[in-house]
């Protein structure tokens, strides 16, 4: 029998080769956003190993909307060029297609890397700066309060996108996905926990939803209409009276009306009240009632670690592809393995071949 997960998936007009994608990983190791030998190396071993989507992680707009001052940024010639770079040895090793994540972070911004403390720096430091939200409502207690976005800054912000959506176009990205989840800028704007505004993006489900679809319908107008634009979803904030399961849902039937071809399904992360079940496969009810209620592709993502628990995923109908990030960073031949566990046929780059252990004995079958 012929396994699911290494079966070809069409996103809009997209096809991938199999249905494994890598999911954005921060790597905070750029240099005024702009990635460098690490990026090419840490992305280059996983299109050496096959999946079918890689997706680059959440990749500032501007420059105050990096997570910190070490994230990468798509609002510049020299991070564009970059960018083009590692996509070029990309594809020259593999068949992977090549994704970016474009977010903005919110009052999430101007930060610290996780293992220098992960605080806030302040915007008085060097290398700090003012962060801007919905609201002026500060992520945790002791925390700058972020500038609450007027007209011109939404105007700015959507601008933004626009320009690292042409960005990632001209550097020969095959797909765009717009950060909506984790408790970032447009995760803010849904979430009644964050958007406090009294004006036409706050209030009812429909005022919070504007702003994340307005940046959607120009990001989808500005990219390739023969490329994909999909969207990272938080499905709830895992908190009572936030956003959740049955708003997503209405989000997700609006994202469809326009124009998104699948929704990565994720949660939490606006609110650190937040009570979240972990456990193996722990959003794959969320990702399974959102395919299922707003007919639309997703994606499946939270400790997937095994080859048959992803199979399986896939062949009960929870998810259209599956995503993994600490799995891959703790074993970038995932693909590989979960091919020789699954019985799937693979190719591997030439140099390669012989370390295949499904074809001792038979003729090798490489790419070039």
């Amino acid at each position: 029998m012929s396994s699911l997960l290494f079966t070809p998936l069409t996103i809009g007009k997209l096809t991938l080769s199999n249905r494994i994608v890598v999911a954005p990983m921060c790597q905070y190791m750029a240099q005024d956003g702009v990635p460098g030998d690490w990026h090419l190396v840490h992305l280059g071993q996983y299109a050496q190993s096959g999946p079918g989507l890689i997706l680059v992680e959440a990749t500032g707009v501007e420059q105050e909307g990096r997570i910190t001052p070490d994230c990468t940024g798509l609002y510049s010639d020299a991070s564009e060029a970059a960018f083009a770079r590692i996509i070029e040895f990309c594809r020259s090793v593999g068949e992977s297609r090549i994704g970016i994540q474009l977010s903005h972070a919110g009052r999430k911004a101007s930060t610290r890397k996780p293992w220098d403390g992960a605080g806030q720096i302040s915007h008085a430091d060097d290398d700090g700066w003012i962060a801007s939200a919905p609201s002026a409502v500060a992520y945790l207690e002791g925390w700058e309060a972020p500038a609450a976005l007027d007209e011109a800054g939404l105007a700015r912000i959507r601008a933004a996108f626009v320009d690292a959506a042409k960005r990632a176009a001209r550097a020969g990205f095959d797909l765009v996905e717009i950060h909506a989840a984790h408790g970032y800028l447009l995760h803010q704007f849904l979430s009644p926990i964050s958007n406090r505004r009294d004006d036409a993006y706050g209030g009812s489900l429909e005022n919070r939803m504007r702003f994340p679809l307005e940046v959607f319908k120009a990001v989808r107008d500005a990219f390739p209409a023969d490329r994909p634009v999909i969207l990272r979803l938080s499905a709830t904030d895992w908190i009572e009276g936030g956003w959740d399961l049955e708003q997503s849902i209405a989000f997700a039937h609006a994202l469809k009306q326009a124009g998104c071809d699948m929704i990565h399904v994720s949660s939490g992360g606006l609110d650190q009240r937040q009570s979240i079940i972990v456990g193996p496969g722990y959003q794959l009810d969320f990702a399974r009632e959102i395919r299922q209620q707003a007919d639309i592709p997703v994606m499946a993502v939270g400790q997937i670690t095994e080859p048959v628990q992803a199979e399986t995923i896939l062949l009960s109908g929870q998810a259209d592809a599956v995503a993994l990030a600490r799995g891959m960073l703790w074993d970038p031949r995932w693909v590989w393995h979960a091919a020789k566990e699954l019985g799937a046929e693979i190719s591997l780059p030439a140099p390669y071949a012989r370390c295949n252990p499904a074809m001792r004995g038979k003729p090798f079958i490489t790419r070039s």
